[in-house]
């Protein structure tokens, strides 16, 4: 892992991330407004144009991972996902998800995460004028003051730790921002163990997000109870809508909101269905029952998923927020849906990280010391 750290001393290249995270200066958003007695869609590309999409959930690196050339900038066919389409659709930030072949064995799973962080940074360094890499809630919008596509590394999969909190810390330092707990020893059918307890305390004090999609239900209700900062669910609707396995009942979707986490809500016909209205079903259901501050959007595009008609790029995010304006959705309700949620969740995390940093150590815990 030595080598690992000596990588990222600062000035090494575009993409290289700083060891430090320096205070954020707070940024003061755009107020939200719109034209009066403009058509939906109109009403929806100019709150956009000042309060983007946060995109909770991107499975581009992946898709990317065997094409020979590609050109985001400049448009890519055999993706989803380029920068002219992103620009089309109003979207200024992007969550890259790390996801990790099927069936890999888990000694394999740190070295596959790495080989996607390292595909990352050249797929960013080589599209320079369309993608910004960042890490906090402050890049994301001094990116989108600079014209650039804010991209947040993660979620990446619990596999990846292979049960060390060392390499949690080095993931981090690599700018690994969120982690989907599923799919562990630690963090299973029967919730979190006491070790997976204590990744969610050392998540906390590094400003790394949970993410809960598809976790259990004990583990997603243990981690909103234990965690000190907000918790996501980056693929997640209303199961009271779809019973689809990572949809989330009503209960939990109180205890999410409750807590002041996040349900990014996906744009996937087997999760939301095949139509517009019918992800809008799920986000006014969200709405509801965890509040206008619970509520985010997950594009989940490249990830192999079919989507709904009209939303078959991020080109279309401007048709479901149209559709949102005509249910009589607030102006403020739906620049918190996407964008301002996020950035709260981001601003939370930050600001409760620095908090812990003073109060706790790393943590050394081993995994045979607290689950035997």
């Amino acid at each position: 892992m030595a080598d690992l750290q000596d990588e990222l001393h600062p000035g090494t290249g575009i993409a290289a991330l700083p060891l430090a995270e320096p205070f954020d200066e707070l940024v003061e958003e755009p107020s939200v407004s719109v034209p009066e007695g403009a058509q939906p869609l109109e009403q929806a590309h100019a709150l956009l144009a000042s309060h983007p999409v946060a995109d909770g959930y991107s499975g581009l690196p992946w898709a990317l991972r065997h094409l020979p050339w590609y050109d985001l900038q400049l448009g890519e066919s055999a993706v989803d996902t380029d920068v002219p389409r992103l620009r089309e659709g109003r979207v200024g930030a992007l969550f890259w998800s790390l996801r990790l072949p099927e069936g890999l064995a888990a000694d394999r799973a740190v070295g596959a995460t790495l080989d996607q962080l390292d595909l990352v940074r050249s797929v960013i360094a080589a599209h320079p004028e369309g993608l910004r890499l960042t890490r906090s809630a402050g890049q994301f919008i001094d990116a989108r003051h600079c014209g650039r596509v804010a991209v947040l590394l993660g979620p990446a999969t619990a596999a990846a730790l292979d049960d060390s909190l060392a390499i949690l810390r080095v993931l981090h330092r690599l700018g690994v921002r969120v982690l989907t707990l599923s799919g562990t020893s630690w963090a299973s059918e029967a919730g979190l163990t006491r070790f997976g307890e204590e990744v969610v305390r050392e998540m906390n004090r590094l400003g790394v997000l949970a993410d809960l999609s598809g976790a259990s239900e004990a583990t997603v209700a243990r981690t909103i109870a234990l965690s000190r900062t907000p918790v996501l669910c980056t693929r997640s609707a209303a199961r009271a809508l779809r019973p689809h396995p990572s949809n989330l009942p009503d209960d939990l979707l109180a205890e999410l909101g409750a807590a002041k986490g996040l349900c990014m809500v996906p744009l996937t016909a087997e999760q939301t269905g095949p139509t517009v209205r019918d992800v809008a079903d799920h986000l006014d259901h969200v709405r509801e029952i965890a509040g206008p501050e619970c509520v985010g959007l997950s594009g989940t595009y490249d990830s192999g998923s079919a989507h709904p008609q009209d939303l078959g790029d991020p080109s279309g995010y401007p048709r479901l927020v149209a559709e949102l304006f005509q249910r009589g959705w607030p102006a403020a309700d739906i620049a918190l849906l996407t964008w301002g949620n996020v950035q709260r969740v981001l601003r939370t995390a930050d600001s409760a990280a620095r908090a812990a940093q003073h109060r706790r150590e790393p943590s050394t815990a081993r995994i045979a010391e607290l689950d035997g």
